[in-house]
């Protein structure tokens, strides 16, 4: 059987813990223009991916 390979375009947008939890960027951080400061750093932190997709996330990234 084939080594399986590693979605790109997902291993750019996720990253794993070391305690293998999945997080992921939040949306809305571009074209801003009307955010106060603090709704802009809040965006900038990483956020779990939830439990309903971490196994779909998981299998996009076998070796990561």
């Amino acid at each position: 059987m084939p080594k399986m390979k590693t979605h790109k375009g997902a291993a750019k947008r996720f990253k794993k813990t070391g305690s293998g939890r999945i997080l992921r960027n939040r949306a809305n951080r571009i074209h801003r223009h009307t955010k106060d400061a603090a709704a802009k750093r809040a965006l900038g932190k990483w956020l779990a991916v939830d439990k309903t997709d971490q196994k779909r996330v998981e299998r996009l990234l076998p070796y990561e």
